[in-house]
C-alpha cells in the first residue's frame, strides 16, 4: 500500500514582503518554527524576494508578488487560489495557546476556538486571516479533549 506523501514545502505570494514578514514570523514562532533557521533570499533571476521558514518537517515560506500584481486583491474563490490552509495542533489546549498568540498579532479573527460540527464532533479549531487576506486555520481534530 503506497501512502500519501507528505508535503515538503509550501509557499504563498503576498503583496509586500517586508509588510508581512513580521506577522509571519509570529505565526511561525507559534507555530514551532524556530526563527533563527529563517532565511531571506533575493532570486533574481525570478525578480523574487522569498522568505524560508525551515523546519525537518517541512518549509513554508513567502514570496514577494511581481509589480504587476501588487494591487490586486485576494480571494480564496479565484482560480489557482489557494482556499485555506490548516494547520493541525497536537491538542485544543494549542489551538487555544496559539490563539492568544495570534491574537498579539493583529491578525483578522473570523472565528474563534470552538467545535465546528459540521466537519465532525470533534473539530475544534480557529480561523483568521493575514494582512493581505489569506485564510489560515489552525485545528485539533482528536477524538479526546
Amino acid at each position: 500500500m503506497v501512502l500519501p506523501m507528505k508535503i515538503d514545502h509550501m509557499q504563498v505570494t503576498v503583496r509586500d514582503i517586508n509588510v508581512v514578514e513580521a506577522f509571519y514570523d509570529g505565526l511561525m514562532e507559534s507555530l514551532g518554527f524556530d526563527l533563527s533557521k529563517k532565511i531571506k533570499v533575493y532570486l533574481e533571476e525570478l525578480d523574487m524576494n522569498v522568505i524560508e521558514y525551515l523546519d525537518s518537517s517541512y518549509d513554508f515560506g513567502i514570496c514577494s508578488a511581481l509589480n504587476d500584481y501588487q494591487q490586486e486583491s485576494v480571494h480564496r474563490r479565484k482560480p489557482g487560489a489557494v482556499h485555506h490552509i490548516a494547520f493541525r495542533a497536537p491538542s485544543r489546549s494549542e489551538v487555544d495557546r496559539i490563539y492568544q498568540e495570534i491574537l498579539k498579532l493583529d491578525a483578522e479573527i473570523l472565528d474563534e476556538p470552538q467545535i465546528f460540527p459540521q466537519h465532525g464532533p470533534n473539530y475544534y479549531a480557529f480561523f483568521f486571516k493575514d494582512p493581505d487576506g489569506i485564510k489560515y486555520e489552525i485545528v485539533n481534530n482528536d477524538d479526546h479533549l
